[in-house]
């Protein structure tokens, strides 16, 4: 039996320059962090001595005999890539909810792969298993994803992670002290709104417009730089709550269905309490929503926002890894 844990992520800025439609022709990079908040993928055999040769378990349960059979598309694409043969029973347990902005998809496939690559008796490097999730999710599932979460997921940490069509893939930990690391970490607030939503309807509406958003995207590309020069500097982290804010202003402004009325009323009520900034996680459109604010400020902001499920959460920096192993 093979148990891997994988973190989710917050991506800070340059979300949809991860997009191939974007990073294939032109610069991309976002930063982004992994949090102590994981995916759980238990894998083993299956032997023998069941009326089923494979057993999906997650939100529902999967009994079949053929690959082909497996409704889920990742657990199905995944055991193709791995060309898995004998019978296999596949369990998923999730600390947050799915659909809601923090990579829970491909956190979801790059446990999957490091728990089958185990399973067959090889450990394969951070970049590999990256690597191989961004090939599932966008070439062999199609799906309109970037490609920023597979990299946090199988790399774990605060990273600025780039993207291009020369230098593909570059991942670069902050340097910033564990004091100011902490400092950074104690200025946010995660919250949950309860809206589940598809990222990858959202995300081809955004792919959609990329040709016609490219000084948009170009400026959300330079604001990564802007904001690793704050945590790394000693000057007011502050900074980076305001920048926070003219990103989501900008990033807002893409494509009208990053946003919703809801979503615009949450920000606005985070903001009038005090926060510096904020932003949705992810594609948008619904899940977690995160602020910048000063420790001052954020007992307003949660009475504030006191309908909403405040989520409390440190930085990690373990990536994807397999916690329990027994072939």
């Amino acid at each position: 039996m093979i148990i891997s844990r994988t973190p989710y992520r917050i991506s800070f800025f340059g979300g949809g320059t991860d997009y191939p439609s974007w990073y294939r022709s032109n610069k991309g990079q976002v930063l982004s962090a992994t949090i102590d908040k994981y995916c759980y993928i238990t894998c083993r055999w299956l032997p023998p001595f069941h009326d089923h040769k494979h057993r999906i378990v997650y939100s529902r349960t999967e009994d079949v005999m053929r690959i082909s059979e497996i409704k889920h598309p990742s657990v199905r694409a995944c055991l193709r890539f791995m060309r898995i043969k004998d019978g296999v029973e596949i369990h998923h347990d999730g600390d947050l909810p799915a659909r809601s902005g923090i990579g829970s998809s491909s956190s979801f496939t790059v446990g999957l792969l490091k728990a089958l690559y185990a399973l067959k008796g090889r450990m394969v490097p951070a970049d590999r298993l990256a690597l191989d999730a961004i090939r599932i999710e966008q070439d062999i599932l199609k799906e309109n994803v970037g490609a920023q979460d597979q990299v946090a997921a199988a790399y774990g940490g605060c990273n600025l992670i780039s993207f291009g069509p020369k230098r593909h893939l570059q991942v670069c930990p902050l340097t910033a002290s564990a004091g100011r690391m902490k400092e950074f970490q104690d200025r946010l607030l995660l919250f949950y709104t309860g809206i589940q939503r598809t990222a990858s309807d959202i995300a081809a509406a955004q792919v959609k417009c990329t040709p016609a958003k490219g000084r948009e995207l170009s400026r959300m590309c330079d604001m990564v730089d802007r904001a690793v020069e704050i945590i790394d500097g000693r000057g007011d982290i502050s900074a980076f709550g305001r920048l926070l804010h003219e990103s989501w202003l900008l990033k807002r402004s893409l494509t009208d269905r990053i946003t919703t009325p809801a979503l615009d009323e949450i920000y606005a009520s985070a903001r009038r309490a005090g926060a510096l900034g904020g932003k949705v996680l992810g594609a948008g459109g619904g899940g977690f929503m995160l602020f910048f604010a000063g420790p001052g400020k954020q007992a307003a902001i949660r009475r504030a926002l006191r309908k909403l499920l405040r989520v409390p959460f440190k930085f990690e920096d373990s990536g994807s890894s397999v916690i329990f192993y027994n072939r």
